[in-house]
Parts: structure tokens; C-alpha cells; sequence
């Protein structure tokens, strides 16, 4: 939908800055996607992995954006949490955050979940269970596959384009008080969409 991919710009830029400020990471998946063993999976193609190929689903999104709206059964493991350091460059860092971003998106000041791997071996001790990692964008989930086949995962699959880019009825069962493709929008954009869906609503009605 035209209205959520404007809305969605902002928080993929803000991700985008993260991830290539890690060159690995970036690079990684690349090599990964070339070589097989990541697989680029499509929303609308998950489910069917999901129910017919064994996969597991890895959700990497804040605990925040997790809440509004999840995937019922998928394993959870968010691979940023909230910056809780209050040193005065971490909190002048967050003010600068607050006036770009987090106004707008709703997003927290962020810094990546030292015990991501930990966490994840504890729900998937098997590092040959197939797991089809997803976020938001497709963007933090790049991330997520580099430290996740460095760590022994070998059956690795990419939500292409994230929850972002799913429709309704892609997935089977999904929880939350949104829709996953919305889950990411927050803050003053949120407001906006939901006059943009009401607008759009009350037209075809009118």
C-alpha cells in the first residue's frame, strides 16, 4: 500500500544508517544469498514454508513492535533493545534521535541485544533447524543472518522485504492490536495513517 511504504520511509532510513555502519554485516548476507545458503523468502510464500518446508519463524523486531502485532507461534528474540545508558553523550544522542526520528516513527534509541545469539540457542538449540528470520523492512534481519550463521546456523531463511511488505492474510494467525505490515509505524506518523485509512475508508463509502 502506497500509504504505509511513505510512512515507512523514515524508520528505513534510520535502519539503513545503522546496518552500514557494519560493514560485515552487510556483506555477509550478500556472500550468504549467493552462495545458497540464505534463502530469500517472499510474505506471501512464508506461510507455505512455515506449514510444508519446517521452518521456524524468527521475529528480531523490538519487544515494542513485536507487541502491536506478531505472528502467533513464531519464536521471538529482538536483536535491538532500548539504550538504557544515561551518560551525557548517550542522552545527547537521544535527544538528537527524538527530533529525527523517534517524533516521527515512534522508535526508540536503540543498541544491538548483546545476548541475541544466547538467546536465540536457548528457543533453537538445533543449529540445523531451519529458521526464516524476519523484521520489519528486511533490514535488521540482515543483521540477525550474518551473527546467526557465524554462530553455526546453517539452515537460514530471509523474510524478504519484512513484515512491511506482507498483506492480510499472508499469515495464518496473527496477534496483536495491528496489522503486521502497520506494527512498525509509531508516533506522529502513526496519527497519520490512521486519518489516511480513514479518509480512504469514508471515500468509498461516500
Amino acid at each position: 500500500m502506497a500509504i504505509g511504504a511513505a510512512i515507512h520511509l523514515s524508520t528505513t532510513a534510520f535502519y539503513l544508517k545503522t546496518i552500514s555502519s557494519t560493514p560485515r554485516a552487510m556483506s555477509g548476507p550478500q556472500e550468504l544469498f549467493r552462495s545458497g545458503l540464505v534463502r530469500p523468502i517472499p510474505p506471501k510464500d512464508a506461510a507455505q514454508s512455515l506449514k510444508s518446508e519446517g521452518f521456524r519463524l524468527l521475529d528480531i523486531r523490538p519487544t515494542w513492535e513485536h507487541d502491536k502485532a506478531h505472528v502467533a507461534g513464531s519464536l521471538h528474540v529482538p536483536l535491538f533493545v532500548a539504550d538504557t545508558n544515561s551518560d551525557p553523550i548517550t542522552l545527547l544522542k537521544k535527544w538528537v534521535h527524538f527530533g529525527y526520528i523517534g517524533l516521527w516513527t515512534g522508535q526508540l534509541f536503540t543498541t544491538i541485544n548483546g545476548q541475541f545469539l544466547s538467546q536465540v540457542e536457548d528457543l533453537a538449540p538445533d543449529k540445523e533447524e531451519k529458521l526464516l528470520v524476519a523484521c520489519g523492512e528486511g533490514l535488521r534481519s540482515i543483521i540477525a543472518l550474518r551473527m546467526l550463521h557465524d554462530g553455526g546456523y546453517k539452515n537460514l531463511g530471509w523474510l524478504a522485504g519484512g513484515f512491511n511488505r506482507s498483506k492480510d492474510g499472508d499469515f495464518d494467525d496473527v496477534e496483536g492490536s495491528s496489522k503486521l505490515q502497520y506494527a512498525t509505524i509509531g508516533g506522529v506518523s502513526y496519527i497519520f495513517l490512521q486519518l489516511l485509512l480513514f479518509l480512504q475508508v469514508f471515500g468509498k463509502e461516500s
